[in-house]
């Protein structure tokens, strides 16, 4: 009788040991197949990242393209415009091409390269306007600003807003005026364009959206959070304010 309760606790034991030697095998096992998963699935997402890191390359290179031949015929009819004003011109025409063939190319420009091209595209639109026309300028730039001269922005982001405002401003009308302001101050680029717009320009915007998809679709790509861009329409005056915290994204890029 006691030799069949030692034989009972032995083969208890044995059965314990065995599945706890199972249960051992198995988590090793499930571990194994769960960091093999994991692996994977990290690879996946690696892989992922690059496909879309290209596909936004893809569509940023397409959106310039597009961009590009406009810029050029848009300089090229206000110089022609006005021959008495060319030679002046000249020298603002010669930095912004200077500026789309050499800088455009680049993924980021420093602020204090964008908006000299800005300053300079805004001087040679203003050859089609009446020296007389309500434009006013304002620019409040702190030249000390760690990000003004680092390659934080991306080039020709300025060109929408400033183009806009030329093409839809009615010039005929008494109270009709644009108005462009340019910020960077504590990290933070601002750029605010109001202008008078025509009825019929109005009307357009109604159904078409205001300004151009391209510039939102990069401040999208390119800045994700760290950008705001408002625009509205109110008692005939159009008013587009693009902000960009280039800190943010200068720190976002640095710590990636």
């Amino acid at each position: 009788m006691e030799g069949n309760y030692y034989m009972i606790h032995d083969y208890l034991i044995f059965t314990a040991v065995f599945a706890i030697f199972l249960f051992l095998a198995a988590a090793v096992f499930l571990f194994s197949q769960n960091q093999s998963i994991r692996l994977k699935n990290a690879k996946l997402s690696t892989a992922n990242k690059l496909i879309e890191q290209r596909l936004n390359e893809v569509q940023l290179e397409h959106i310039g393209t597009k961009l590009n031949p406009h810029l050029f015929k848009n300089i090229l009819n206000s110089v022609q415009s006005h021959a008495y004003h060319t030679y002046r011109s000249l020298d603002k025409l010669a930095n912004v091409l200077d500026y789309i063939l050499y800088e455009s190319n680049n993924k980021f420009v420093s602020p204090k390269e964008e908006m000299n091209f800005a300053l300079s595209l805004i001087e040679i639109n203003k050859i089609k306007v009446n020296p007389l026309f309500d434009f006013r300028i304002k620019s409040k730039i702190d030249k000390s600003d760690e990000m003004y001269e680092e390659k934080v922005f991306a080039p020709l982001l300025s060109v929408d807003l400033i183009e806009n405002a030329f093409k839809h401003t009615d010039f005929l009308a008494q109270d009709s005026f644009i108005s462009i302001q340019l910020e960077l101050e504590d990290g933070i680029f601002i750029m605010k364009v109001s202008n008078k717009a025509s009825l019929k320009n109005m009307l357009e915007k109604e159904k078409s959206g205001f300004g151009s998809q391209s510039l939102d679709q990069r401040l999208k790509m390119i800045y994700n959070s760290s950008y705001s861009l408002h625009k509205n329409s109110k008692n005939g005056i159009f008013t587009a304010e693009l902000t960009i915290n280039l800190r943010e994204f200068y720190d976002k890029m640095r710590y990636s």
